[in-house]
């Protein structure tokens, strides 16, 4: 049966990372998105608060909470501000959870159980200058050579680049193959001929991290292959089922954070003797704030149930992922025109918000992708089918 309403544990966390968020990332954010300043403090103390792995098994160095509770703390988190939800989203929706699916034990020990625990932070290395939703048309090369395998390429908009740990490369054994010849590996930036740098000149996101992932001559040990050679499509379009849902839900908290912005902006300010959200072409424009939060959130809520349950989600996630990100930018765009010139000022959030709305519907599958997904399915022309390899169910999750 479906059932949204949260459990005390998720009502626990909701409350626990509203208050983090309120306390250690909501004062410091104008001044951090001035000076495009990501705070690696924030990121250890949400490890310390076990909300690096808040979805990973407890055998793993986890928290062992079901997926709508990362959810949750996607929401919350997007409500300070986009960087550090993107954070957790490639950590742990890109990155940990793709590895928890498709790892090998060893790897899980070696790579997941640090990971979960905060310890290390990954990244996810699939868009490329010219590789970006046409993900089969990858140019990184891996070529074998005994046990290891050589790569050589570059990633490109790859978010925590300068700090992650780990890195989940996607290259080809063979470009003839297209996405048949697609295969992941697990690089860790110590492994000679990794190098970063960062990306400049951002439209928003100031705050976060984004960069180059340079990789030349780089030897990678053949137990570090994700899957089998050739499956590294589907490892990624699986890894993208994750971070579309944490997308989707973060984009939620940012529609709530535009909805609270203007709610509260509404009632502060008069024209014409009343306040302002007398008018009825302000209500117009919060309705549609309240409307769309509440839509995203059960998108949302329905994706993270059928990831409880173990069955893949590819459609119901895409759906989501389009629908919240739509509704995030027009609410910062509505919030922004409420609060008229004021909402053009770094004063007040509104004109960050709609900066960081804008990648939301460009990354994790452009708009125009998912529109052309739906479209496909309503059609009949995709059709899905369960992988081989499916994200465990929770394990808590009642039938």
């Amino acid at each position: 049966m479906l059932d949204f309403s949260l459990t005390e544990e998720q009502q626990n966390l909701q409350n626990m990372v509203r208050k983090f968020t309120k306390a250690e990332i909501t004062p410091n954010m104008r001044q951090w998105d001035e000076d495009h300043h990501f705070d690696m403090g924030v990121v250890r103390k949400l490890a310390d608060l076990g909300l690096m792995g808040v979805c990973i098994p407890e055998k793993y160095g986890g928290a062992g909470m079901d997926y709508n509770s990362l959810a949750i703390v996607c929401e919350e988190l997007e409500y300070g501000d986009t960087a550090y939800r993107t954070a957790v989203s490639v950590h742990t929706g890109l990155n940990s959870m793709t590895v928890l699916q498709w790892g090998t034990e060893e790897q899980k020990e070696k790579y997941l159980k640090p990971q979960a625990q905060g310890k290390k932070l990954g990244a996810f290395g699939l868009t490329e200058p010219n590789a970006g939703s046409d993900a089969g048309s990858l140019q990184t090369r891996a070529v074998r050579d005994g046990d290891s395998y050589i790569l050589n390429g570059s990633k490109i908009w790859i978010s925590m680049a300068d700090y992650a740990d780990n890195f989940l490369i996607f290259a080809t054994v063979d470009p003839d193959k297209k996405h048949r010849g697609v295969t992941a590996f697990i690089v860790e930036r110590s492994f000679p001929g990794v190098t970063t740098r960062p990306i400049k000149g951002k439209l928003g996101i100031h705050g976060g991290d984004t960069g180059e992932v340079i990789l030349e001559d780089v030897r990678v040990p053949a137990a570090n292959r994700l899957g089998e050679e050739g499956e590294g499509f589907k490892i990624a379009m699986s890894a993208l089922d994750n971070g579309r849902f944490t997308v989707a839900a973060g984009a939620a908290g940012l529609t709530r954070a535009c909805l609270d912005a203007s709610v509260e902006y509404a009632h502060q300010r008069h024209t014409f003797g009343v306040e302002i959200g007398k008018h009825q072409l302000v209500q117009q424009m919060i309705a549609k704030m309240e409307a769309g939060y509440q839509i995203s959130q059960l998108l949302v809520y329905r994706a993270g149930w059928l990831k409880n349950k173990g069955v893949r989600n590819t459609r119901e996630t895409s759906l989501a992922k389009w629908i919240a990100s739509d509704v995030a930018f027009q609410s910062a765009s509505d919030a922004i025109q409420i609060y008229g010139a004021y909402g053009y000022s770094n004063e007040y959030p509104v004109e960050r918000y709609m900066r960081n709305a804008k990648a939301l519907v460009i990354y994790e599958g452009t708009r125009e992708i998912h529109t052309i997904m739906q479209a496909e399915y309503a059609l009949g022309y995709r059709v899905d089918k369960q992988l081989n390899k499916m994200l465990p169910a929770w394990e808590g999750q009642a039938e």
